[in-house]
């Protein structure tokens, strides 16, 4: 018998269950909890991917923002109910790595992904999975309409004339908000860096709980420009919008998605035989399809209005730091900007 679950309340956080696979009354040693921040769009498409090789394991999503996982998964630190994490900010993992919350394990074929997507330490607990990449989605007609320039670069999102017309993604629930963020204290230095901030806080109309959001606004003519990833601006382009994508010229910022076992699962068998697809080439063709930069080498297909050269753009992230300063980070940015957020759902 098939059960289906709906939206629920888990500790306080409104999460989504899709459930995959067959499900009985009783949860089995074989179903596995995985909390992950991928697009919901794919997750069904990942999950039966993976059955078609473990058709005796069922995987039940909890999925959520980038920030609302992060937060749900260090508040049940002691007592974890996740079994894996499976598409969560590679930044994320490094801040739970340092406080032993993941198992030990290096899934099978994890040596054929780049090595800036692995954990190349002597006990090795997460592996990468894709890539996404700041950019900024221009609507062309709204920007003619409001007589805005075209910008070229993050400095020019601060001139007076594009006051009240982006939305960027807020950084405590988005991991592309804080890959902007980080990026931008990496880029700038740390003084320059909100120093930058606090003048584009001056033109944000106002700021989502999810990084896509941005861009689907201003595909659709709610603002004129959303601060997104440049996955997401092809694929509206790809579907008609009228959209600029942007690559400012000072550098982009980009961050992973990985995975891990969460450390005391009692499924441990069925997490690593999960792992071990997660880095699998079928995994990473399944990746590609909303990703255009996968860890497997040899897999990324050329999309469709993806931006050309893009890893020219790409500056080098410094993920430890960003892991090291999240907290700070983030209680900073919300002293300052949080008041433009939109309410949460």
């Amino acid at each position: 018998m098939k059960k289906a679950f709906s939206t629920k309340l888990l500790g306080g956080v409104a999460t989504t269950l899709a459930a995959i696979g067959f499900l009985t009354g009783s949860v089995s040693a074989e179903d596995l909890t995985v909390y992950t921040a991928v697009e919901a769009e794919d997750l069904k498409r990942y999950a039966a991917a993976f059955n078609e090789v473990n058709p005796d394991i069922t995987v039940n999503w909890v999925r959520d923002s980038t920030g609302v996982v992060t937060a749900k998964l260090l508040a049940e630190k002691d007592n974890p109910q996740a079994d894996v994490v499976w598409g969560l900010a590679g930044s994320s993992l490094l801040l739970m790595k340092k406080e032993g919350m993941f198992e030990t394990y290096a899934p099978a074929g994890v040596d054929q992904l780049d090595s800036r997507f692995r954990d190349n330490s002597d006990n090795p607990v997460w592996a990468g999975m894709d890539a996404w990449v700041a950019a900024v989605c221009v609507n062309t007609i709204e920007a003619e309409a409001n007589n805005l320039p075209m910008p070229t670069s993050w400095a020019d999102l601060t001139k007076p004339e594009y006051k009240g017309h982006i939305a960027m993604p807020n950084p405590g629930s988005s991991g592309t908000g804080f890959l902007d963020v980080a990026s931008w204290l990496q880029m700038f230095g740390e003084e320059d860096g909100w120093a930058f901030m606090d003048d584009l806080h001056e033109n944000i109309s106002h700021y989502t709980h999810s990084g896509s959001k941005p861009c689907k606004q201003a595909a659709a003519g709610e603002v004129p420009i959303g601060i997104s990833f440049a996955f997401r601006a092809a694929k509206s382009k790809n579907q008609g919008a009228p959209l600029e994508i942007v690559m400012p010229s000072e550098g982009v910022g980009w961050e992973m998605e990985a995975a891990a076992i969460v450390k005391g699962t009692k499924k441990l068998d069925a997490a690593k035989k999960l792992m071990d697809f997660i880095v699998s080439k079928p995994a990473m063709e399944h990746y590609n399809q909303g990703y255009a930069v996968v860890a497997m080498p040899g897999i990324s297909k050329p999309i469709e209005n993806y931006p050309e050269n893009i890893t020219d753009s790409m500056i080098a992230m410094d993920f430890e730091w960003s892991a090291n300063n999240r907290d700070a980070i983030l209680a900073e940015w919300t002293d300052r900007y949080d008041s433009k957020s939109e309410p949460k759902n």
